[in-house]
């Protein structure tokens, strides 16, 4: 019997259909600018591959990582389960201590019965604080930005609205002072380095420096609020009290950081990407954002339509068998979001934007138990700024091409020129 053809996977990979192995360079620039032409071809053999790069198991469907997502058989972490020993694991890089410290007591890394505890006594202090009295605030924020470059005629994007916004959001809920911005974006991009394609000893050292930094400032503030009370999440999470349970310094410390992390780093790409999604596709905002209604729809589909994460992973909790590949424990798992995001099987003409579209069971906050808590303040936060910016802005237009970052399984922009 003849041997099947590898076949091309564009921008410049292959796929080989008797071991499905994908072999693609996920910082290729090409595949960087627009890896969606890439997981359509994934999407017609099967969306079930080993990335050789990754050197693991990818689902890319959308069924299958919505299911995945939610099974028990898989988590964020296996060593509450066993041993690194028992798993023939080495000991974490001394060196990456304190990186390694963050991530043990960050709620996104654990798994129950850590990970039920620590929400419970983390989502009723920050989930009470986002609702719909934060609109104004925002709304504020958002015009006072847009006053500053409104006649100028021209802005880049990110460096003057989408990444303010979000940031002094969650600072303001923190209580983190806004003086400290620069620090927090600096520590921020540096440690999220380290879940990129693009990770590095360099990167390593600088993701250890700002852990630390990050660490130490977290720890200045809480020191700060059991001193001098507000009203704020800080003040919130000290006093956060479940049954006699309260969280510990190393999960306050962890939590904080984890808030300021991903309460914007996601959130400021998925403006930029959701503003130029707009005026590639050549959408009337007028209609997109008509009604409350329009707009939460419009900002659905903008997170579908682009997400800002869409690599996630697991690891294997117990032996298993998934469509035919056989995983043993530990094993990682990789969940592709972006393209279940984009599966033709779910979603009609997935590369087009529309506004509409209803039903969107998007996963760009991904599924079960670690489904984002910080999704009902990005919401919010999209239903807010790009309204905004198209209705001050009449005839708003990409004044350059868009520029993207290499920060993938990240997806953003890093510079969005525009004019009007």
């Amino acid at each position: 019997m003849a041997r099947m053809t590898v076949l091309p996977i564009p921008p410049a990979g292959s796929y080989d259909p008797v071991s499905r192995t994908l072999d693609l360079d996920p910082r290729d620039p090409v595949f960087v600018a627009d890896p969606y032409a890439t997981y359509e071809a994934l999407h017609t053999v099967g969306g079930v591959f080993r990335w050789a790069q990754y050197d693991h198991w990818v689902f890319a469907r959308h069924e299958d990582v919505s299911a995945l997502l939610r099974d028990p058989r898989l988590g964020r972490q296996i060593t509450h389960r066993c041993s690194r020993a028992e798993l023939g694991w080495p000991e974490p890089p001394a060196h990456l201590e304190a990186f390694t410290r963050y991530e043990e007591h960050a709620l996104l890394e654990l798994e129950p019965p850590a990970h039920t505890r620590m929400r419970m006594l983390v989502n009723r202090p920050f989930l009470s604080r986002v609702n719909e009295a934060l609109r104004p605030r925002i709304e504020a924020l958002a015009h006072a930005a847009i006053d500053r470059f409104a006649a100028a005629g021209r802005v880049e994007l990110l460096e003057h609205y989408a990444t303010p916004i979000p940031v002094q959001v969650i600072c303001d809920l923190l209580g983190a002072p806004l003086e400290r911005t620069t620090d927090l974006l600096r520590w921020s991009h540096d440690m999220v380095a380290m879940y990129q394609a693009r990770r590095d000893a360099d990167v390593e050292r600088r993701a250890v420096e700002a852990t630390q930094a990050f660490a130490a400032f977290t720890r200045e503030l809480y020191a700060a609020r059991a001193r001098d009370p507000r009203e704020d999440l800080l003040t919130a999470l000290l006093a956060s009290e479940v049954n006699g349970d309260t969280l510990s310094d190393p999960e306050r410390v962890s939590t904080a950081m984890l808030f300021l992390i991903a309460g914007h780093e996601a959130t400021v790409h998925a403006i930029a990407n959701g503003v130029r999604a707009i005026l590639e596709g050549g959408i009337d905002p007028a209609e997109a954002f008509a009604t409350p209604e329009a707009t939460a729809r419009t900002v659905e589909e903008v997170l579908r339509f682009d997400t800002p994460l869409h690599l996630f992973t697991r690891y294997v909790l117990e032996p298993c068998t998934i469509h035919g590949v056989t995983f043993a424990r530990g094993e990682k798992v990789g969940l592709l979001l972006g393209a279940a995001d984009h599966d033709p099987a779910r979603f009609e003409s997935p590369r087009r934007f529309q506004p509409g579209r209803t039903p969107n069971p998007h996963l760009s906050f991904g599924g079960g138990i670690h489904f984002c808590v910080g999704a009902p303040l990005a919401r919010l936060e999209l239903q807010v700024a790009l309204p905004a910016l198209f209705a001050r802005l009449p005839g708003l237009a990409l004044a350059a091409p868009p520029r993207w970052r290499d920060t993938y399984h990240f997806r953003g922009l890093e510079a969005l020129e525009l004019r009007w």
